[in-house]
C-alpha cells in the first residue's frame, strides 16, 4: 500500500446521460440509474464477459427503472444478454431489479449470502402501518413529536415497493473468493457497517475496484442501527472493515461505486472515511455533557440542518454512534418516563 499523499482525483466530471454509458475501462461500462431522494442516483455496471454481460447492481424496481435498462440493453449493451447480476448489498437501489433479471432475462444472482437473505426476507415484509416494535423503537430514539405521528400513521417504506419479487436460488460470494467477471480475476473482500457482509471486488489484472457504498467519495454512507437489531454497533463494523480494506488501497486505482463519480486516491480516502467517524464520535462525546436522547444528537455529528427527509437516515445514524460509545464503555443509558433513551458522557 503506498503512503496515500496523492489527491482524490475524479477522470469524468460528468457522469453518463440517462439511457446511455461510459466505457470506464476495456470491456467496462458506467451507468446511471436515477433514484426518488436527495442522493438521486445509483451507478450501475456492465462487465463484458464476451457471449453476455455481468451487470453489477441494479437500480430501485420502477416501470422507469425497467424502461431505462430497456434503452441500455438495445443500445449501449448491443442487444446482448445479461447472464449475470452480482449485487453488493441488499439496499433497494442495489437489489431492486435482480429478481427482474433472473426472471424476465434469465439471468443467474451471485451476492453474498447475508445480502440475499436479508433482500429476500425485506422484500416478502410487507406492512400498511408500521409495526408497533418499530413505533417503540421510535419512541426510544426519541423522535420529534410530529415526524413520530405522522410516521405512525403511514405506509411505511417497503422493500416490496422497490424490489422485484426474488426467486429462489443465488450463487454465494464470500471473502477471499476470487470471481472471474469481463475477462478479470477479482479478489472478493467484504466490508460491513453500511450494510452486512457487503461484497467488494479487487481486480488482480489491473486498477479497477468495483466497491459498492463501501467506498464512495465526497460523501459517507449511511451507517445506521434499526428496530430490527436495536442494540447492534454498525460503527465498529464499519471501522474495522475500513481498516482492513485498506491495505488494499493502492493510489492507481479506478474505485467504481455505488454513488458519485469515479475516483482515484484510494488510500487517502480510505483514511478520510476512518477519521471522520472518529471525529464524530468524539464530537458527540463531548456534546453528552448532559443527557440527551439520540433525536437531539444531530448537530455534533452533522453540522448541518437536518430536514424532514433526512430525518429518518440521521437518526439511525445518530443512534449507531451513540450504541457504539455505550459500547466500549464511554457514555451511559437510562430511559425515560415516555421510553426515550437519555445518553451521558461518563467522566
Amino acid at each position: 500500500m503506498k503512503d496515500g499523499t496523492a489527491g482524490i482525483r475524479y477522470p469524468w466530471q460528468t457522469p453518463p446521460a440517462e439511457g446511455e454509458a461510459i466505457e470506464v475501462a476495456y470491456g467496462v461500462l458506467w451507468m446511471r440509474l436515477p433514484l426518488p431522494m436527495k442522493l438521486d442516483h445509483v451507478n450501475i455496471y456492465a462487465l463484458d464477459d464476451g457471449d453476455s454481460w455481468t451487470v453489477i447492481d441494479t437500480g430501485f424496481d420502477s416501470r422507469k427503472s425497467r424502461a431505462i435498462w430497456q434503452k441500455l440493453l438495445d443500445g449501449p449493451l448491443a442487444g446482448k444478454p445479461v447472464g449475470r447480476v452480482i449485487v453488493t448489498h441488499h439496499h433497494p437501489d442495489h437489489v431492486g431489479l435482480a429478481g427482474w433479471f433472473q426472471t424476465e432475462h434469465g439471468a443467474s444472482l451471485w451476492t453474498t449470502r447475508t445480502a440475499w437473505l436479508f433482500a429476500r426476507m425485506l422484500q416478502l415484509d410487507e406492512q400498511a402501518v408500521p409495526r408497533q416494535e418499530t413505533l417503540d423503537f421510535y419512541r426510544s430514539c426519541g423522535m420529534d413529536e410530529a415526524i413520530f405521528k405522522q410516521r405512525a400513521s403511514e405506509r411505511p417504506f417497503n422493500f416490496a415497493d422497490m424490489v422485484a419479487p426474488m426467486p429462489l436460488g443465488f450463487k454465494r460470494i464470500k471473502q477471499g473468493d476470487v470471481v472471474r467477471i469481463g475477462g478479470r480475476d477479482w479478489d472478493v473482500h467484504i466490508g460491513n457497517g453500511h450494510a452486512p457482509e457487503h461484497a467488494t471486488f479487487w481486480s488482480r489484472d489491473d486498477h479497477l475496484v468495483l466497491s459498492g457504498d463501501q467506498i464512495l467519495p465526497s460523501i459517507s454512507s449511511n451507517i445506521g442501527v434499526y428496530a430490527t437489531e436495536p442494540e447492534a454497533d454498525p460503527v465498529a463494523d464499519w471501522l474495522e472493515a475500513c481498516e482492513r480494506l485498506s491495505q488494499y488501497a493502492r493510489d492507481d486505482q479506478l474505485i467504481l461505486g455505488g454513488h458519485k463519480l469515479p475516483f482515484t486516491g484510494a488510500p487517502l480516502r480510505m483514511r478520510q472515511l476512518i477519521d471522520n467517524h472518529h471525529g464524530a464520535l468524539e464530537r458527540l462525546k463531548a456534546f453528552l455533557d448532559q443527557p440527551k436522547t439520540a433525536g437531539e444528537c444531530f448537530p455534533p455529528l452533522f453540522k448541518r440542518t437536518i430536514d424532514e427527509g433526512a430525518y429518518g437516515l440521521a437518526l439511525v445514524e445518530a443512534l449507531a454512534h451513540l450504541n457504539h460509545l455505550y459500547q466500549v464503555g464511554e457514555v451511559s443509558r437510562t430511559m425515560r418516563e415516555d421510553g426515550a433513551f437519555l445518553w451521558q458522557r461518563i467522566t
